[in-house]
């Protein structure tokens, strides 16, 4: 869906602050919102059904609230739609009485931890599919021009531009779907963009940018 997440290419928001000292998290309460959301793994709940409710915050909300805070409002959202949690535990802050087995709580892991532990246990994440790739490394392609009112991870910046294939990733799950619970695979590119095809006033730099867009993003040039 087009909403305010997808600002890319749009001006008028003000500069983006790069000399932030780069720490994990900025506040105590920001480090167990992290924690919460990583173990919150349950039936129903994805990576692009969570981005898409994150995408529904009004933008007033999305704007205005840090970072870490739109997180919150999403896992609360998502869990109370798949019924892990109900309004009123999230409005009173307590547990429902008999909601969980609080006598054997889960191990605590620092920040650094579970980075680790993530590291550790990396999968693989492509899949073997019946179809070959439609398009080949070196092919011009120009990305499709339209959206669509639920997820997708094709950015407007980049929507009717044309760009080169450099780069062939295998099948991977196709997130426009992912996040309506279907589970459909598609050969996924690394698509690179002279700056000047999506940037205005940007004409003789050398700037270049390589985005990972899926296959039904894209058409023959």
């Amino acid at each position: 869906m087009d909403g305010i997440h997808d600002l890319g290419g749009k001006q008028g928001y003000g500069p983006i602050e790069v000399d932030e000292a780069e720490v994990p998290f900025h506040h105590d309460w920001e480090a167990r919102e992290w924690g919460i959301s990583r173990s919150a793994r349950v039936p129903g709940i994805n990576i692009d059904w969570w981005r898409h409710c994150r995408e529904l915050i009004m933008p007033e909300d999305y704007l205005s609230r840090p970072y870490f805070d739109s997180w919150a409002q999403t896992d609360f959202a998502t869990y109370i739609n798949v019924g892990i949690i109900s309004m009123q535990e999230v409005v009173s802050g307590k547990a429902l009485p008999g909601q969980f087995n609080i006598n054997q709580p889960p191990p605590v892991l620092t920040p650094q931890q579970a980075i680790q532990e993530d590291h550790d246990n990396a999968t693989r994440f492509d899949s073997e599919i019946d179809t070959s790739p439609v398009f080949s490394i070196g092919q011009q392609v120009i990305t499709s021009r339209h959206g669509h009112d639920c997820h997708t991870r094709l950015p407007q910046y980049v929507r009717g531009r044309c760009g080169t294939v450099h780069d062939y990733n295998g099948a991977h799950i196709f997130p426009d779907l992912s996040s309506l619970g279907e589970e459909t695979y598609q050969h996924l590119y690394t698509i690179v963009f002279e700056g000047s095809e999506l940037w205005p006033g940007s004409e003789g730099r050398n700037d270049k940018i390589y985005l990972d867009l899926w296959e039904s993003y894209l058409v023959v040039k």
